[in-house]
């Protein structure tokens, strides 16, 4: 018998994971925190879903923390590994899971000095020696290449959604379960898009942008909000995710500059996650596999022309209020932590500057608050005043929309059963009748919980 139980991402964006027992082998893909709204983010301090110890093994797709951030916890409490990935995402994971420690020891450290917190004794949800516990458990797999865990087959295939990302298909006992990760666009501007589905019996498949389709004009649009804040001497503040968000920026605002659609200014990266990882897409520029063939023969693909590398704390605190026209690019991508707080603290009351939101915000986030038309948000226990432009420019998404996850989809066969995750309910919902109306596919949205036989 083999059971899919969905304990994350059910009717909701965040918190990927799906367990598969099959025939005595237990296997989790994608281990990842809920984010957002608090109902869903107190779920990461309940007791593991399941038995960390009973686990063969963890395929992670990607190294978004809300693919991954769970492990150091699963870590602690007695998983024994091995975690499957693809090299770029081990390396990106090391970067991810750090920094995510890293803020959750200074967040509980801020709570318990500020007198803030309902807590007598605040603790981070995991430390840096559990996210290190973690990292000691990543086994890279090649591209394509068959791995036994117990009886079940794993091989991963290039999902083209951030640097190493992977689609993931199972095999047991000749019954096979394809597991989209987030699946990336096939016009990523750097990435290779996403290698086709391969016929299988199931599909569990993502669904963040499942009920829209992406609009072209995305560079055009960016290039529209620069000239018009930098114009007016203003900062345009960039809250961007630091892993492929901000390269991806850095590359767009590159071809503006070089167009002379934008002005020469000074674009400065602020965020000690994204320089690490900016360091690991530059290190990845002669790997066919992942770039698009135009993005290698650039000399530099993520230099502007006046790219500055923020590193030391006092730099940061000088660029809350830099006196002239520039921009920043700082994690985190919905502005729940990290240095662009600060930023926005300053920059949020001031009219003449911008913040710009280029990925999807979760409900819940103060960047959804701000795409949402917030007058004020609160930062580090005080409101701040919306007073900056607002511009949401949800072009710049890495994630498939409706009509490609569907052309996706399609290869799985015409008599596959599809599962439809991580999207907010009527976006998992919408996905899932297109699936059935297009493709005449048994297509659902699973419950948090919800266990499906496979036969």
């Amino acid at each position: 018998m083999s059971v899919l139980t969905f304990l994350g991402a059910a009717r909701t964006v965040t918190g990927s994971k799906t367990l598969v027992d099959s025939d005595g082998t237990r296997l989790l893909v994608d281990c990842g925190l809920f984010q957002g709204e608090r109902s869903w983010r107190r779920r990461n301090w309940d007791p593991p879903p399941v038995d960390p110890s009973t686990l063969d093994a963890v395929v992670v797709t990607h190294a978004h923390l809300d693919h991954c951030g769970y492990l150091p916890v699963m870590a602690r409490k007695g998983f024994p590994g091995p975690v499957l990935c693809s090299h770029e995402t081990a390396q990106l994971m090391g970067i991810v899971l750090r920094d995510a420690a890293h803020l959750q020891e200074e967040e509980a450290r801020w709570a318990r000095t500020s007198g803030l917190s309902k807590h007598a004794d605040p603790r981070p949800l995991f430390d840096t020696a559990d996210a290190e516990r973690a990292l000691a458990l990543l086994r890279p797999l090649p591209t394509g290449e068959l791995t036994k865990v117990g009886d079940i087959g794993v091989t991963l295939h290039r999902a083209g959604h951030i640097l190493g990302s992977r689609f993931a298909v199972l095999d047991f006992g000749g019954v096979t379960v394809a597991f989209s990760g987030d699946l990336g666009r096939p016009d990523h501007p750097l990435l290779r898009g996403p290698e086709a589905l391969p016929q299988v019996d199931h599909v569990v498949v993502e669904s963040t942008y499942g009920d829209r389709r992406h609009q072209p004009g995305r560079t055009d649009e960016l290039g529209s909000v620069l000239r018009r804040v930098l114009g007016r001497g203003g900062v345009a503040l960039v809250p961007a995710f630091a892993v492929d968000r901000t390269p991806l920026l850095l590359h767009e605002i590159r071809a503006l500059v070089a167009a002379g659609r934008v002005p020469d200014v000074p674009v400065f990266v602020d965020s000690p996650m994204a320089l690490s990882a900016l360091e690991v897409y530059r290190s990845a520029l002669g790997q066919e596999e992942e770039y698009r063939p135009e993005v290698l023969a650039e000399r530099d693909p993520f230099d502007p022309g006046r790219l500055a590398l923020v590193h030391a704390p006092q730099e940061s605190e000088r660029l809350n209020d830099p006196h002239h026209a520039c921009i920043v690019v700082s994690a985190s991508g919905m502005a729940e932590g990290g240095r662009v707080l600060h930023h926005l603290e300053h920059q949020l009351p001031r009219s003449r500057n911008a913040v710009i939101l280029t990925g999807f915000q979760v409900a819940g986030t103060r960047g959804r608050a701000l795409a949402d038309g917030a007058r004020q948000v609160k930062i580090h226990g005080r409101y701040v005043p919306v007073r900056a432009e607002i511009a949401n420019l949800r072009g710049f998404s890495a994630h498939a929309d409706g009509d490609q996850l569907v052309s996706w989809v399609q290869g799985a066969g015409p008599s596959a059963t599809v599962f439809v995750v991580h999207g907010e309910e009527s976006s998992a919902l919408a996905l899932a009748a297109r699936l059935h109306d297009d493709l005449g596919l048994v297509a659902v949205a699973p419950d948090y919980g919800e266990r499906v036989w496979l036969g």
